[in-house]
């Protein structure tokens, strides 16, 4: 792996979801590039080797619960750096969901992302500097087959991205969304084990290079994005995807 050594030395960041899969990634490479980081987890157990190995700090959220997300940033803040990774999938037909399980898909896909930005933003606007980075999918650009309540949650995260561009551009702030295709993470794995070998083939053959993507690639662009080389980007949804709908 080919970095810029310290270039995020000095910065803050808080990670969602930073115990496993993308996330883990995530954590693992702002801090090879300097960052001091401090993540969240729903479950507690994992994260114990992570802390050891990285030297991150950890906090307990479960983004579902909306109060204590903009808690825990503005408790834990200010922070130079914001990533919302945190999400989670339902794979059913929309007919076959109930409201309850949308207003959870929302909360934890949606309305976390507003939450942590809520409570990251006044600080960043005081400071004249920071990067809001999303992480999507490709299902809010493109639709999700059994997954449409998802779909439009992260369809909503990058229109509300590309307003939070408009709106803080001024203060020297970026707001970014990565749009991942399919990722060989756990969540994924546990949609394989229900779907069958037949899903992931199908996983493989919609992206244009014939493959899952691996985690460290999307924290890659996540390391771009929050460096000053990408200083003139915002408002962007970037897709880290194999091609997907290309």
């Amino acid at each position: 792996m080919i970095m810029a050594a310290d270039r995020l030395n000095g910065r803050r960041a808080f990670v969602t979801g930073g115990a496993k899969g993308i996330g883990l990634a995530i954590v693992e490479r702002l801090v090879a590039e300097g960052c001091e980081v401090i993540f969240s987890a729903r479950d507690m157990e994992p994260v114990a080797e992570v802390v050891a190995r990285t030297g991150a700090r950890t906090v307990q959220l479960d983004v579902s619960d909306l109060p204590a997300c903009h808690r825990v940033v503005s408790d834990n803040g200010p922070f130079d750096i914001l990533v919302n990774n945190a999400g989670m999938d339902q794979h059913a037909f929309f007919t076959k969901t109930a409201p309850d399980e949308w207003d959870y898909l929302i909360d934890v896909n949606l309305k976390a992302v507003l939450a942590t930005c809520h409570a990251a933003l006044p600080s960043m606007q005081e400071r004249g500097f920071g990067r809001i980075i999303n992480i999507g999918s490709e299902a809010g650009r493109q639709g999700s087959r059994g997954g449409s309540v998802y779909a439009a949650a992260k369809g909503g995260v990058i229109a509300f991205t590309k307003s939070l561009a408009r709106e803080n551009g001024r203060f020297g702030i970026t707001a970014n969304v990565i749009a991942p295709g399919p990722v060989d993470t756990p969540l994924l794995r546990s949609a394989v084990a229900q779907g069958g070998e037949e899903l992931l083939k199908a996983m493989k053959r919609s992206t244009l290079v014939g493959r899952l993507g691996r985690p460290d690639e999307v924290a890659s662009a996540v390391a771009y994005l929050a460096a000053d080389d990408a200083g003139f980007i915002t408002g962007e949804a970037i897709g880290v995807s194999g091609g997907m709908g290309c």
